[in-house]
Protein backbone atom coordinates (compact mmCIF):
# COMPACT_ATOMS: atom_id res chain seq x y z
CA UNK A 1 0.00 0.00 0.00
CA UNK A 2 1.70 3.25 -0.99
CA UNK A 3 2.04 6.49 1.79
CA UNK A 4 0.43 9.30 1.04
CA UNK A 5 2.93 12.32 -0.44
CA UNK A 6 3.24 14.53 2.18
CA UNK A 7 1.67 18.26 1.28
CA UNK A 8 4.70 20.86 -0.26
CA UNK A 9 5.61 23.44 2.25
CA UNK A 10 4.94 26.91 0.77
CA UNK A 11 7.96 28.71 -0.39
CA UNK A 12 7.93 32.08 0.99
CA UNK A 13 5.21 31.27 4.06
CA UNK A 14 2.84 34.54 4.49
CA UNK A 15 3.74 36.74 7.54
CA UNK A 16 1.34 36.41 10.18
CA UNK A 17 0.58 40.03 10.34
CA UNK A 18 -0.63 39.76 6.27
CA UNK A 19 -3.64 40.91 6.64
CA UNK A 20 -6.15 43.25 5.21
CA UNK A 21 -4.67 46.07 6.71
CA UNK A 22 -1.25 45.33 5.26
CA UNK A 23 -0.16 48.37 2.53
CA UNK A 24 -0.21 46.06 -0.28
CA UNK A 25 -4.15 45.13 0.46
CA UNK A 26 -4.26 48.54 1.39
CA UNK A 27 -2.67 49.53 -2.17
CA UNK A 28 -4.88 46.98 -4.21
CA UNK A 29 -8.07 48.14 -3.06
CA UNK A 30 -7.40 52.02 -3.86
CA UNK A 31 -7.90 53.57 -7.25
CA UNK A 32 -4.61 54.80 -9.38
CA UNK A 33 -4.84 58.20 -8.13
CA UNK A 34 -5.14 57.44 -4.71
CA UNK A 35 -2.73 54.39 -5.42
CA UNK A 36 0.10 56.71 -6.18
CA UNK A 37 -0.58 59.61 -3.71
CA UNK A 38 -1.00 56.36 -0.88
CA UNK A 39 2.30 54.83 -2.05
CA UNK A 40 4.19 58.50 -2.32
CA UNK A 41 2.58 59.27 1.21
CA UNK A 42 3.78 55.30 2.66
CA UNK A 43 7.36 55.76 1.42
CA UNK A 44 7.87 59.09 3.15
CA UNK A 45 6.68 57.83 6.09
CA UNK A 46 8.55 54.86 6.59
CA UNK A 47 11.93 57.17 5.13
CA UNK A 48 10.93 59.05 8.22
CA UNK A 49 9.83 56.50 10.44
CA UNK A 50 13.56 54.59 9.63
CA UNK A 51 15.22 57.87 11.03
CA UNK A 52 13.37 58.31 13.85
CA UNK A 53 12.49 54.98 15.09
CA UNK A 54 8.57 55.94 15.24
CA UNK A 55 5.87 53.89 13.37
CA UNK A 56 3.09 57.00 14.27
CA UNK A 57 3.58 58.57 10.83
CA UNK A 58 3.65 54.93 8.98
CA UNK A 59 0.26 54.27 11.04
CA UNK A 60 -1.55 57.60 10.03
CA UNK A 61 -0.96 57.00 6.79
CA UNK A 62 -2.19 53.20 6.52
CA UNK A 63 -5.49 54.09 8.84
CA UNK A 64 -6.19 56.77 6.44
CA UNK A 65 -5.55 54.64 3.32
CA UNK A 66 -7.33 51.74 4.69
CA UNK A 67 -10.49 53.89 5.33
CA UNK A 68 -10.65 55.30 1.81
CA UNK A 69 -10.16 51.57 0.81
CA UNK A 70 -13.07 50.35 2.44
CA UNK A 71 -15.16 52.77 1.35
CA UNK A 72 -13.89 52.25 -2.65
CA UNK A 73 -14.57 48.58 -2.02
CA UNK A 74 -18.23 49.21 -0.33
CA UNK A 75 -19.19 51.98 -2.82
CA UNK A 76 -17.28 50.39 -6.08
CA UNK A 77 -14.81 52.23 -8.18
CA UNK A 78 -17.50 54.45 -10.26
CA UNK A 79 -19.13 55.56 -7.17
CA UNK A 80 -16.11 56.64 -5.60
CA UNK A 81 -14.35 58.66 -8.49
CA UNK A 82 -17.98 60.45 -8.99
CA UNK A 83 -17.94 61.51 -5.81
CA UNK A 84 -14.29 62.50 -5.84
CA UNK A 85 -15.11 64.67 -9.51
CA UNK A 86 -18.24 66.15 -7.10
CA UNK A 87 -15.64 67.01 -4.08
CA UNK A 88 -13.16 68.41 -6.72
CA UNK A 89 -16.38 70.61 -8.26
CA UNK A 90 -17.02 71.81 -4.82
CA UNK A 91 -13.59 72.96 -3.93
CA UNK A 92 -13.51 74.37 -7.18
CA UNK A 93 -16.38 76.50 -7.47
CA UNK A 94 -17.09 76.88 -3.92
CA UNK A 95 -20.92 75.62 -5.05
CA UNK A 96 -22.78 72.40 -4.79
CA UNK A 97 -25.19 72.24 -7.61
CA UNK A 98 -26.98 69.55 -6.33
CA UNK A 99 -27.74 71.31 -2.65
CA UNK A 100 -31.13 72.22 -1.78
CA UNK A 101 -31.48 75.47 -0.14
CA UNK A 102 -31.62 75.31 3.76
CA UNK A 103 -35.28 77.00 3.73
CA UNK A 104 -36.33 73.81 1.27
CA UNK A 105 -34.68 71.62 3.33
CA UNK A 106 -36.63 72.65 6.50
CA UNK A 107 -39.63 72.87 4.63
CA UNK A 108 -39.34 69.14 4.30
CA UNK A 109 -38.03 68.62 7.36
CA UNK A 110 -41.51 70.25 9.07
CA UNK A 111 -43.79 68.88 6.64
CA UNK A 112 -42.53 65.00 7.39
CA UNK A 113 -42.78 65.96 10.88
CA UNK A 114 -46.23 66.90 10.68
CA UNK A 115 -46.07 70.29 12.05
Amino acid sequence: MATPAAPMPDPEPIPALLSPNAPRAISDALIDEERTEFKRRYAEEMATAARTLDLTGVLKVLDAYRQIAVVTQQQGVEVHRRMLAKAAEIARTGHNPDAVPLEDMKALIRERLGR
